[in-house]
């Protein structure tokens, strides 16, 4: 075996409701290890707070449930992905609830209990299934107990994949994905990880931009690994942004979202001076798809010059407000604001990554052996918008599905080959990590001016001139010095960077996430955007 390697039957990379509910799934029968970058509370699932769409309600229809996907995503959804993802949600909810997730809990007028039901925007009905306003949290919380009494579970916390392994790159007689390279964060160390299959499971890449509700582990490595090892990338203009997140001078403040439930449960949209806000822009008022609301809130600010909108709840009962969001409530009191009683400042921060890495129903990519489930990949499920909360019912489907995949082949796929060694001998280490620090801040600025809600050719033209020389800089930095987690993940944002920029100005039109003043209107046809690599 390949020195300073280890060896499992499935490495996933990435610590959310994808990465491990398909631990769970495949664990009796396989050795399994979850790389985490950081601890495993730090994932996009940790910070969800409003829930999972799923159809429990009986005066609620998976047909309805698609219909409303299908509406919100522009055309440009995968019907038939719709339909399975759907169909699948009420068993997967099971699972979950046997698992002991706790789901919130409501008794009816006879005193009979049931799973209460909240509203978020795109839905016709009352589908999302939640615990209280942090369901992310429960799901990670009760998810990691159960793997971390499993015996045939590793949990590998601070480490970084660098590049997927392949036998393209090492010149080997197999096209299968072999495992990864990775870098322990606390030994500065890098050794390789073999397997006989590898699943992304990353996230999303919402730090490319300035603003954002994402955590800091969102950075592309996901899409970025699976791009340099020549697999495809679809539907990169696509980036959602959240249109409530509370706003603050401090950065760190402004990424703490709002519940799109707030609004499901009578929050109301506002200008400065107390007129209602979404009148103007949508019939569905404040519950229209976020892609109008974010839209409608980003120009209202560069119309009147302001610096946020307000979110007003206050009319609703001081216990149901506290009852029903008791997370959102105590954060907004620890920032001095009180929505019980007055308004809360909000404004759109990036949020969701709808394109990634092309799978198919199984969550196989283009790469025999590696897989992409979650807000890694690009399943046809959201097309040009994700309706809210069916990013984490996507988690649990594709997770499902993949884990069925691995082990249908489990006994008939052998061990990999041994693969060289990660190799220092020839870098040095660096004393100008304040260039790491500088070429970040740069990207998520201009991204966030010119490849933000509303775009225009010029302004993408100008952003992929500064990605350029971005990317040759930190290129020539990688090539030169020992890799760090800054420099791994800065390497990963430029690409991803360039993935949206050419994708947005391949994109001759306004359709979902992506709106240009110089296309604003709909082209007859519609069509994803997908992106092939050069051969590796």
């Amino acid at each position: 075996m390949t020195p300073q390697a280890d060896y499992y039957d499935v490495l996933i990379i990435g610590s959310g409701a994808a990465g491990l509910s398909l631990a769970l799934e495949v664990a009796n029968h396989a050795t399994v290890a979850i790389l985490a970058k950081a601890t495993f509370e730090l994932s996009s699932t940790q910070y969800a707070q409003g829930g999972i769409s799923v159809v429990l309600d009986a005066a609620d229809s998976l047909t309805s449930h698609v219909e409303d996907t299908l509406a919100v995503g522009t055309d440009l959804c995968d019907s038939d992905i719709v339909n399975f993802t759907v169909s699948q949600g009420p068993e997967r909810i099971n699972w979950l609830i046997e698992q002991g997730v706790p789901f919130t809990q409501k008794s009816d007028a006879k005193g009979i209990l049931h799973y209460h039901l909240t509203r978020e925007g795109g839905h016709s009905h009352r589908r999302v299934i939640h615990a209280e306003d942090a369901t992310g949290r429960a799901i990670i919380t009760t998810l990691s107990a159960k793997i971390k009494a499993h015996p045939n579970i590793q949990w590998l916390e601070r480490q970084i994949a660098i590049d997927l392994l392949t036998g393209q790159k090492f010149g080997l007689n197999t096209s299968r994905c072999l495992g990864a390279y990775v870098l322990n964060r606390d030994t500065a160390s890098v050794k390789s990880i073999l397997a006989r299959f590898v699943v992304l499971a990353t996230g999303g890449a919402g730090k490319v931009y300035l603003y954002t509700s994402n955590p800091d582990v969102a950075t592309g490595d996901g899409i970025a690994m699976a791009w340099r090892a020549g697999c495809r990338v679809a539907n990169m203009e696509f980036i959602q942004f959240h249109p409530t997140c509370l706003y603050h001078p401090s950065t760190k403040a402004q990424s703490f979202l709002v519940s799109e439930a707030v609004r499901g449960e009578g929050g109301r949209l506002l200008l400065p001076d107390g007129t209602p806000l979404m009148t103007r822009f949508d019939p569905r008022g404040d519950l229209a798809p976020r892609d109008i609301v974010a839209r409608a809130i980003d120009h209202e600010m560069k119309r009147l010059g302001c610096d946020c909108v307000f979110l007003d709840i206050s009319h609703k009962p001081a216990n149901f407000i506290v009852e029903h969001f008791p997370n959102i409530y105590h954060r907004c009191l620890e920032l001095g604001y009180d929505m019980v009683n007055q308004p809360i400042p909000v404004v759109p921060a990036a949020h969701y990554t709808c394109g990634g890495v092309v799978t198919d129903r199984d969550g196989r990519t283009d790469m025999a052996g590696l897989y992409a489930i979650g807000e890694v990949a690009s399943t046809g499920l959201h097309g040009a918008n994700r309706m809210a909360s069916n990013s984490l019912l996507e988690c649990l489907v594709f997770a499902h599905a993949a884990g069925l995949d691995i082990l249908r082949q489990l006994a008939v796929v052998p061990p990999p080959p041994a693969v060289p060694a990660w190799d220092e001998s020839r870098v040095i280490d660096s004393d100008e990590e304040v260039v790491v620090s500088h070429n970040w801040d740069e990207l998520r600025r201009f991204m966030w001016d010119y490849v933000g809600i509303v775009r225009t050719t010029k302004r993408l033209q100008r952003a992929k001139r500064r990605v350029e020389l971005l990317q040759a800089e930190i290129n020539e930095y990688y090539s030169h010095f020992r890799v760090s987690n800054d420099l791994i993940e800065l390497r990963n944002l430029t690409l991803v960077a360039e993935l949206i920029i050419r994708s947005a100005l391949l994109r001759k039109e306004s359709r979902g996430l992506h709106y240009t003043l110089d296309y604003p209107t709909l082209a007859p046809m519609a069509q994803n955007t997908i992106l092939v690599p050069e051969p590796v």
